[in-house]
């Protein structure tokens, strides 16, 4: 099937990828953790996929749009910097290829962890200390990037036998 326009199939790939991810982070698998309003969810599993379909610009406002929104219904103190941190979480992955997995995409959630990880640290240790920040983002930041992780590699596993990527990813030729 040929698309006459690209950009407007990204754009609304991308937020379809918003929704999902808004509601994947606030309200499936949304399990509240520590003192300081953090939580564990799947959200960020989405946000690893929209990064491995979409051009980077699209999954970037995929995950900050959608990780923003989350945050508004359910967390807003941490808006602001969800919504960068989960911007910046896309850059270790690559939607170049025919597959979802491949060798950077399966390295990419342990450097989106240390960029997610070292985003709400900072943000924690301004709003809260740095010591509230360091006991607190020890569990949180683990349980979360570790089960976005395994959930994703699941996922794109899965995604790639019925080849999904070549049945959404548009060319730009």
């Amino acid at each position: 099937m040929k698309r006459k326009n690209n950009k407007i199939y990204n754009l609304t790939l991308t937020g379809v990828f918003a929704a999902l991810i808004t509601i994947f982070t606030a309200y499936i698998g949304h399990i509240p953790v520590g003192v300081n309003g953090g939580y564990v969810h799947f959200g960020d599993t989405l946000i690893y996929l929209a990064a491995t379909i979409l051009p980077m610009p699209y999954a970037m406002a995929a995950g900050a749009i959608g990780g923003g929104i989350a945050d508004l219904l359910t967390a807003p103190a941490w808006t602001l910097a969800t919504i960068i941190i989960k911007a910046l979480l896309v850059i270790p992955f690559t939607n170049k290829g025919t597959t979802i997995l491949n060798r950077r995409n399966y390295i990419a959630p342990v450097i989106a962890y240390l960029i997610s990880h070292t985003g709400y640290f900072i943000a924690e240790a301004v709003m809260f200390g740095v010591q509230a920040a360091f006991f607190s983002g020890l569990t949180g930041g683990l349980v979360q990037s570790g089960g976005s992780m395994i959930f994703f590699l699941l996922l794109g596993q899965t995604l790639d036998r019925i080849n999904l990527k070549s049945k959404v990813v548009v060319s730009n030729g």
